[in-house]
């Protein structure tokens, strides 16, 4: 088993974290970060797969300093160390309400600033893997009944929100949540750059005063 000291420099997870951010780096590549050396037989990545294997899911969260303590290679000052650190991020994301939009009426709700604007605003709701929002913009304001909407506007916020998926949703003024032949085309668009980007646009959502639309539920995503 190679030490991560004899890895490639560059793979290594500091270096990794140092030039493309904490959001590209697995699990097990941050709590080596965390681990910083790993034992004769096992270099620290493997050590950190091997914890979170062993405290899958909310058991690390939960793990105590003798717990920790058991796994070789994994001494009390750095079990110390991982459960500081989870308390930190317990603490401030304690008041912190996770966002999840999972349907297209979950969409409708979260849309109620534009429901009734007498211009289309189109907003795009960025989302992680678990479908929970991580960033919600406004993209653009349009006319009456016209909003163009470049994927280059859409997808620049996305990666540097580092998203996996998108939700898309503009207000009809008229009220009539039935898509328009240019809602149609601006979703196929976007689908297609989200495909070359890897980002899956989950729905497009027409909001309206009392009614919403899915283009998905609707076969035209």
């Amino acid at each position: 088993m190679p030490k991560i000291k004899d890895l490639e420099k560059i793979d290594q997870p500091r270096e990794l974290l140092e030039k493309y951010g904490p959001e590209k780096l697995s699990d097990a590549q941050l709590l080596a970060i965390l681990l910083r050396t790993g034992t004769k037989d096992c270099n620290v990545v493997e050590l950190a797969k091997k914890i979170l294997k062993q405290f899958a899911g909310e058991k690390l969260l939960n793990a105590t300093i003798k717990d920790l303590s058991q796994i070789h290679g994994l001494g009390k000052v750095k079990a110390i160390e991982i459960l500081a650190c989870l308390e930190l991020g317990k603490r401030i994301l304690k008041d912190k309400k996770a966002t999840l939009l999972l349907s297209p009426k979950d969409a409708w709700e979260n849309c109620k600033d534009i429901r009734e604007h007498k211009k289309e605003h189109f907003v795009v709701f960025f989302l992680d893997t678990r479908n929970q929002q991580i960033k919600r913009e406004i993209i653009s304001v349009g006319t009456l009944n016209a909003n163009l909407v470049h994927p280059r506007e859409v997808f620049e916020p996305a990666i540097k929100h580092s998203a996996a998926q998108l939700l898309i949703c503009h207000n009809h003024p008229s009220d009539n949540p039935e898509p328009s032949d240019e809602d149609i085309a601006i979703t196929k668009r976007l689908r297609e750059a989200g495909k070359i980007l890897g980002i899956e646009i989950v729905d497009h959502v027409v909001v309206c005063k009392s009614t919403f639309l899915s283009l998905k539920n609707e076969g035209l995503l």
